[in-house]
């Protein structure tokens, strides 16, 4: 078996249910009554960042120079952001602003905080060597095989993502502004059944923000050394901007918000 194409070990020891649909293999994890699914991505290339052209591209300095990137080995992805459910199970709080259900993604998470559950969640589960997805794996998933500014096409509505109405992208229509997080996969996934890649919380990667290559890299993981972690998505509180696949950001690890939160990607 090829284990740059196919799981390493499927099922995973820490699976409790596993199988093939539409989108592909799939593994659950349950704790504490809580599942969370983790879908598997397949290795390839995929063209990073923006084309110039492209409407309402970064223009204060977020890098989005296009450029070629190969991952040479598939992985795995929670195929939505981390639950209320899931923090509280492992930690025994909940941190977040909007707690009126634990469907909710969990937010008010720093980087260093996300690392803290994660050490948590490998005791738990040492063969599940849990971690935060690469930018670049976030975006290939994000993108799911597209090259336009979002995986459902050229334009969103918020009936696909969960975003600030009042700001649509490119000369679209206004629509619904909900000022809160929704409850995960209450929204359409991409087509490679991931959900709310775009919108609803930023998500935390690995990365530290740094300035793009211009030429092909392989299995890039950003800077040595930064003072900003990479956020990605965009949130409930952002302009349908923001929530483009190329759209980044960085904070500082220790910084908390209401519209941050993240998903993972175990080795």
């Amino acid at each position: 078996m090829d284990n740059n194409i196919f799981p390493p070990a499927f099922p995973a020891p820490w699976a409790s249910e596993w199988g093939e649909d539409r989108f592909g293999l799939y593994m659950d994890l349950n704790y504490q009554g809580v599942c969370q699914r983790f879908r598997w991505i397949l290795p390839g290339s995929f063209l990073m960042g923006s084309p110039e052209s492209e409407v309402d591209r970064e223009p204060w300095g977020g890098d989005e120079t296009q450029h070629r990137v190969t991952l040479t080995h598939g992985f795995w992805l929670t195929d939505t952001a981390c639950t209320q459910a899931l923090w509280q199970a492992v930690m025994g709080n909940n941190p977040s602003d909007f707690a009126s259900d634990l469907g909710l993604p969990v937010e008010y998470v720093s980087w260093l905080d996300v690392q803290q559950f994660i050490e948590r969640l490998n005791v738990l589960f040492p063969d599940l060597q849990a971690r935060l997805p690469s930018e670049a794996q976030w975006e290939y998933a994000c993108r799911a095989g597209t090259q336009t500014p979002f995986s459902f096409g050229g334009n969103i509505t918020p009936e696909q993502v969960n975003y600030d109405g009042n700001y649509p992208y490119a000369g679209g229509s206004k629509g619904l502004c909900r000022q809160r997080t929704v409850p995960v996969k209450s929204l359409p996934p991409n087509p490679w059944g991931l959900y709310e890649m775009h919108g609803n919380v930023w998500e935390w990667c690995s990365d530290w923000y740094g300035g793009y290559r211009e030429q092909e890299v392989i299995n890039p993981k950003g800077p040595d050394q930064g003072n900003s972690r990479v956020v990605r998505g965009g949130s409930w509180n952002s302009s349908a901007r923001s929530t483009r696949s190329a759209n980044r950001h960085g904070n500082e690890p220790d910084f908390r918000d209401f519209m941050i939160g993240f998903r993972l990607a175990p080795v």
